[in-house]
């Protein structure tokens, strides 16, 4: 075996060059890339209109190839353009220029103010670029460039491709890009240069001519002119008389209208910096020729206030502090607090001490003893009175509010002077607290304002008070849960308050028109076409199991008269009870209801004075809800919910047996629900026409609710009646919940109302600017927060979006009044030129670069002159004076001296030729150098083209 195997290790090794190597593959891979993207061929477009690469449409699409190891993206930039009709441009397309090097030579879009840097240095539409694929990645080494290169330019002469290939070669920052263009029998050589210290020859025009005129070789003598582009920047940083208008707000103002606003129930406006930092003006000579001007190291014809284009553009500060944004911002951190409201201000409200609390024993015989302490003094304002001088016996006399700050605040939510619905008294308290925990205490003033509102809510319960600032009737289902639970409030107060007042003033009658006068006077103003709607609605709203009690006690208005009625209200569920009802006497009707008269005796029908059915929040209604769904789908649980639903149902029908003595369940029906009493016209035994009606078939069905509730209705008045709706329960209940509520639960309840003034407040102050795209994203802010806020708990990412773009706003409505301070909108007497300068203040804001008409001699380019002049004055004042005598100058030619202008902290400059390159009798073809010098660095970008057919 040993021997066989020598001569196999002999054998000779064949190696196959027809492999594709690495850098085969790599350029098959862009060859491939670009036949995907059908960019093979001459595709002319249309001529490059004026301002397109800024206002136009760019594209980009990218993909992702490797050579070996290394990853590249190759991305395509375009702008769109409409497509032109090829039809009778075949032949000449055939021959003609690449249109890449026709843009070489278009002088409408030089130094576009937002355009990649291709575009601003080569002025293309399309090109591709090849860069690596990481952002720590490079191409450093020349070897690696020059291979990339040349990959490149086989791939272009491979496909046919005419658009420019660029190769990102070292750092990313650096922006170094090397590329190559190929036509029919021309090439375009994209290089560039770039150095951060400049040397002194290249600084000035002379020299880079002299750059530009080497380079491209030129072997004619008369050599064709150079057109010449040229643009130098200067900053205006020092606003010296333009001081920013809005002053930092007085944090012990209470009252004043001081900028921000510091008024209790007004939110402040307004940035506390300038959110304008600087002021760059671009003074353009588009089209010079070489020999018109001269500029070099000795002297320059370069005077920008002869420049015959001039353009603005302003740089914004960096995230300035707006107060309205910070307002919502640190409302908004309370949400994430966790703390309880006792927590914040001490132990809990209701802790005893001493020996109230040291012998817990004794606590039930205490329940047996008499107590000797008058039935008027047990009421819970004393109890949290008691438990309000613990806390601050507990916590000092320090509290988080002083009284001055407490009374003025409580003036302002109780004290209404508008009826707006913005006005309210929720909306208020929302914008103090907001006040409260950016100015006066934080999360504690906060807390104590807060503990202070509830005690005021009690006292108000107890004594008959009214709240001011809350619409009447029931709830608004669309207002926040707070804002609902303040109006359930009211509603106790009116109830209690009317019957308080009719027990005082007059007997029953008048206490039963006190206490439902209101919806008797609905129901006559209604009539019948708001009755057909009446059934569905008192269906839906209102029907408590809650307010249904075991004690009657608890509900009766006079026990005594309902005892005397009971026995006829016994009978009365019997069968033959209208005959005895009809014996009894009418109690508790509101009016006639029209021409309807009683089915079986004929008796005018009166409509009832009836309950109003319990108003409800939201909470209580999910948890209403929740509890008829618990009930199950059984017959039992149905005829349950069924009960619990038919409460207003049952009152209803004793009102109207009470008013309505003798009548019959189908009465009750033609008042409650016309729709379920069906009438037709029938021929009598006589012949005559007469009108018959019965109940609908709803109301056949055995075990029907309707006749159930009949049955079991007794002629009771509403006065009489077990009340619906237990306001004393209720008005319990809800000082409970609000006593319960956290700072965290209460800014979560009053956010909406805060966001809501922040967007009413940027209305108001936008009105004042008119600024088109502010207005825009109000609306975007609008349509946003509704769906966000529509639901409980929104998320805090969500609310901080909403926080985000309504200080946005703040801060373009900022910038706008300084900019209009700055330029003095306000003190022009021409209105013309009052309309122009806020037309060019508004262009400012919304464009990345702004012309001025006129250049230096418009209206505009004499304010931005003089702005320039004073800053440069206010420089050569602040100069150390050791320098100013080194300068050897008296002081008046020093002033003088002083240029309008600063030095230039940009020189942009585009050459251009078309000329014969190499040979004289090449074609002329375009020639483009670039060139950008500022404080950091000095680059040079030259797209040279030359003739591959003729060289």
């Amino acid at each position: 075996m040993a021997a066989d195997s020598e001569p196999e290790s002999e054998v000779f090794e064949i190696t196959d060059f027809t492999t594709a190597s690495e850098w085969e593959r790599f350029i098959s891979k862009v060859e491939e890339v670009l036949n995907d993207w059908k960019l093979i061929g001459n595709s002319l477009g249309q001529p490059l209109e004026k301002g397109i690469f800024t206002s136009g449409t760019w594209e980009e699409r990218s993909d992702e190839i490797s050579f070996a190891d290394f990853k590249f993206s190759i991305t395509h930039h375009y702008l769109v353009q409409e497509s032109t009709d090829k039809e009778g441009k075949d032949e000449e397309s055939e021959d003609a220029i690449p249109q890449s090097m026709q843009d070489l030579l278009c002088m409408n879009n030089d130094f576009p103010p937002r355009a990649h840097c291709l575009v601003r240095w080569y002025g293309l539409r399309e090109f591709v670029v090849i860069a690596p694929a990481a952002q720590s990645d490079a191409v450093l080494s020349e070897s690696k460039c020059n291979l990339l290169l040349s990959s490149i330019s086989i791939a272009l002469g491979n496909t046919g491709c005419q658009v420019p290939l660029f190769v990102q070669i070292h750092h990313r920052w650096r922006r170094l890009y090397m590329g190559e263009c190929q036509g029919p029998g021309v090439r375009t050589d994209f290089e560039m240069v770039h150095l951060r210290k400049v040397p002194n020859q290249y600084t000035h025009l002379s020299g880079l001519l002299d750059i530009f005129k080497s380079k491209i070789g030129c072997p004619l003598t008369p050599l064709p002119p150079v057109s010449i582009a040229i643009r130098l920047t200067y900053v205006l940083q020092d606003w010296q008389q333009y001081f920013w208008p809005q002053q930092p707000p007085d944090i012990d103002a209470l009252v004043g209208g001081e900028v921000g606003g510091l008024e209790f129930g007004k939110l402040p406006f307004g940035a506390c910096e300038d959110p304008i930092s600087e002021l760059h003006l671009a003074t353009t000579w588009p089209h010079l020729t070489e020999g018109i001007i001269v500029d070099n190291d000795v002297y320059s014809d370069l005077d920008p206030i002869q420049a015959p284009h001039w353009s603005v553009r302003v740089r914004k500060a960096d995230n300035p502090q707006c107060l309205l944004g910070d307002f919502v911002t640190e409302f908004l951190k309370i949400c994430r607090r966790k703390e309880s409201t006792d927590e914040i201000l001490g132990r809990s409200t209701f802790e005893e001490e001493g020996r109230e609390v040291a012998d817990i024993t004794h606590a039930l015989s205490k329940l047996t003893e008499p107590a000797p302490v008058p039935i008027h003094k047990l009421s819970v304002s004393n109890m949290v009175y008691t438990a309000k001088k613990k806390i601050r016996k507990h916590r000092g006399e320090e509290s988080p509010l002083n009284n001055d700050v407490l009374n003025t605040i409580l003036l302002t939510l109780y004290n209404q002077f508008k009826s707006a619905p913005s006005d309210s008294l929720t909306y208020k308290l929302a914008l103090c607290l907001c006040m409260i925990n950016f100015y006066h205490g934080g999360l504690k003033g906060v807390a104590h304002l807060w503990q202070e509102f509830v005690l005021e809510m009690r006292f108000r319960w107890e004594n008959n008070f009214l709240i001011p600032g809350l619409t009447s009737g029931p709830p608004d289902l669309r207002c926040c849960l707070l804002h609902q639970k303040l109006q359930m409030l009211n509603c106790c107060i009116e109830r209690k308050k009317a019957r308080d007042e009719g027990k005082k003033t007059s007997p029953s009658d008048n206490v039963t028109n006190a206490y439902s006068g209101d919806a008797g006077k609905a129901g006559g103003q209604l009539g019948l076409d708001h009755l057909r709607d009446t059934e569905k609605e008192k269906g839906e709203v209102g029907k408590s199991w809650d307010s249904w009690s075991d004690s009657e006690e608890e509900f009766f208005e006079c026990l005594s008269d309902t005892e005397d009625l009971k026995g006829n209200g016994q009978e009365s569920g019997k069968k033959g009870g209208p005959k005895e009802m009809a014996n009894l006497k009418p109690e508790g009707r509101l009016h006639q209801h029209g021409k309807l008269t009683l089915l079986h005796n004929g008796e005018p029908l009166y409509i009832p004075v009836t309950q109003e059915p319990a108003p409800m929040t939201e909470d209580l209604l999910e948890e209403q809800s929740e509890v008829l769904a618990k009930l199950g789908t059984s017959a039992e649980g149905a005829h349950l919910r069924a009960r619990m639903q038919s409460a207003c149902l049952l009152s209803d029908m004793e009102s109207f047996k009470a008013a309505n003595p003798g009548c019959f369940l189908e009465d009750f029906v033609r008042w409650y629900s016309p729709r379920d009493y069906i009438e037709e016209e029938v021929t009598d035994e006589k012949g005559n026409v007469v009108l018959k009606g019965e109940l609908s078939a709803r109301m056949k069905i055995p075990s029907n609710m309707w006749v159930e509730a009949w049955e079991t209705a007794k002629p009771i008045p509403a006065r009489r009646q077990r009340r619906l709706f237990d306001d004393t329960r209720e008005a319990e209940k809800v000082l409970h919940y609000l006593a319960m509520q956290k700072p965290a639960d209460l800014a979560r309840h009053l956010l909406p109302c805060v966001i809501h003034a922040a967007v009413l407040k940027v209305k108001e102050e936008e009105s004042l600017e008119n600024i088109p795209s502010v207005k825009k994203i109000i609306k975007q802010i609008i349509a946003h927060s509704s769906k966000v806020l529509h639901f409980p708990n929104p998320e805090d990412k969500k609310l901080e979006e909403i926080i985000l773009q309504i200080t946005n706003v703040e801060a373009i409505i900022a910038r706008a009044r300084s900019l209009k301070a700055k330029f003095g909108t306000e003190k022009c007497e021409q209105e013309e030129e009052k309309e122009d300068l806020e037309r060019f203040v508004s262009c400012l804001l919304e464009h990345p670069e702004v012309s001025v008409t006129g250049a230096g001699q418009g209206h505009a380019g004499r304010i931005i002159h003089k702005l320039f002049v004073n800053a440069q004055r206010a420089a050569a004042v602040a100069l150390p004076e050791e320098e100013l005598k080194r300068s050897g100058y008296p002081e008046e030619r020093r002033q003088n001296s002083v240029s309008d202008f600063p030095p230039p902290v940009g020189r942009e400059l585009i050459l251009r030729a078309t000329v014969p390159r190499p040979a004289p009798y090449s074609n002329s073809l375009p020639q483009r150098m670039y060139s950008v010098l500022t404080k950091e660095d000095f680059r040079l970008a030259g797209a040279f083209s030359s003739d591959t057919s003729f060289f």
